[in-house]
């Protein structure tokens, strides 16, 4: 096809999306929809997998060592928890047996008189690891169980594994739930494109009549759809960015309360602005290309 050819059709196509203002702007709102619950959807699923992951960082394994250690060999323990590859960088801390028992005596101030009749600190020196995994949590606790001086280790098994199938549970229906909504979209998209195709049949017709071929009848078709996504794609990123933001503010303006939950350190929209941009126009492209090509098919068998 020469180029003056595929420019004319080109015009075309974007020419259709203003001669048939009706079925485009049906086209463009069912996009636009489309495309805002998915953007949506794929922000909050991954708030959601950062608000388990803070959730998660909160399950510390608390290593208690012998009380008759010096402290080359309490520095050995601290270097081998902090070595296992399921430690967090940083998420070692000492916990001194001095210190546990002065905020023991604090919480238990209104019996102050009964410390005295101790002899010494029943107190223990105390690691508190946090883990990156918390999958693992089981396998790291029994590893620090193992090390030379370490006398128990205490672990939240059950919340771990409780959390380990909410993730799991949640990623499976936010999967389906956007898996779902795309296939939802498509046949959407599919009807509305196909409803704007037979509002122009006969025009398809006369042109099969004089000899257009395929491509020909197919190409401002297909330009069309592509204008029409791109365009709702980038209404979508628009509209999606000032319903997400408000909504990461009604929880800013409390946020003391949702920290406790791992509501922190989600998603800004910022980071993710061009990557949503190009992800919306590049998807309404090719749900606006791919319906229209398919609804296409049928009228162009003459």
């Amino acid at each position: 096809m020469r180029m003056s050819n595929f420019g004319y059709l080109v015009r075309r196509g974007v020419g259709s999306v203003f001669r048939n203002a009706m079925m485009s702007v049906a086209s463009f709102c069912v996009l636009l929809v489309s495309l805002l619950l998915i953007g949506l959807s794929v922000l909050i699923a991954m708030d959601i997998n950062i608000i388990m992951s803070n959730i998660e960082e909160k399950n510390e394994i608390s290593v208690y060592v012998r009380g008759d250690l010096s402290t080359e060999e309490l520095n050995h323990i601290s270097d081998v928890i902090s070595s296992n590859p399921n430690t967090m960088t940083g998420g070692v801390v000492y916990y001194s047996k001095d210190q546990a028992w002065e905020d023991e005596k604090e919480k238990l101030s209104e019996y102050a008189e009964l410390f005295d009749y101790l002899e010494e600190n029943p107190m223990p020196d105390t690691f508190r690891v946090t883990v990156s995994d918390v999958s693992r949590i089981s396998d790291t606790a029994a590893e620090f169980k193992s090390i030379e001086g370490v006398e128990r280790v205490d672990a939240p098994y059950d919340f771990a594994r409780a959390m380990v199938n909410i993730r799991a549970t949640l990623s499976v229906i936010a999967l389906g739930l956007l898996a779902v909504m795309i296939v939802t979209s498509v046949i959407i998209v599919y009807n509305a494109i196909r409803s704007s195709v037979f509002a122009r049949a006969k025009e398809i017709n006369i042109m099969k009549v004089v000899g257009a071929t395929n491509s020909f009848v197919k190409i401002p078709f297909f330009i069309e759809g592509m204008f029409i996504g791109i365009a709702a794609g980038a209404a979508a990123w628009g509209l999606t960015k000032v319903i997400y933001e408000v909504i990461v503010q009604l929880f800013e303006e409390d946020i003391t309360i949702w920290r406790i939950f791992g509501l922190v350190n989600i998603v800004q929209f910022d980071d993710v602005t061009w990557y949503l941009l190009a992800a919306d126009c590049v998807l309404g492209a090719l749900l606006g290309a791919i319906g229209t090509i398919i609804s296409t098919g049928k009228y162009v068998k003459v």
